[in-house]
């Protein structure tokens, strides 16, 4: 009878991991779809800056001569940003950024 109570016990075990792993399945799809509805939701600002990049490129290669920000010359000062995250385990990737 032992053996009836364990293998039991083994069944209902198992039953309860198998409704967790399906509840953490349903909150990564969950996030998953809201992730990419907000990437599907970003590409007309990114189609706009594509557009925006390109004809300032343009101008910029029509007019070399006129324009200020096409001249070549030594640079005084130079300006780096860094952006780094603040979610998540980012330790690691911020230090390295920063490095």
């Amino acid at each position: 009878m032992a053996n009836l109570k364990i293998i039991r016990t083994r069944i209902s075990s198992v039953k309860s991991t198998r409704q967790i792993t399906s509840a953490m399945k349903m909150v990564a799809a969950a996030k998953l779809r809201r992730a990419q509805d907000k990437i599907v939701s970003l590409r007309p600002y990114a189609n706009k800056l594509h557009e925006i990049l390109v004809g300032l490129t343009r101008s910029l290669v029509e007019s070399e001569d006129d324009n200020i920000y096409g001249r070549k010359s030594e640079p005084e000062k130079i300006l780096i940003v860094i952006i780094t995250s603040n979610r998540g385990l980012c330790g690691g990737f911020n230090s390295n950024v920063i490095k």
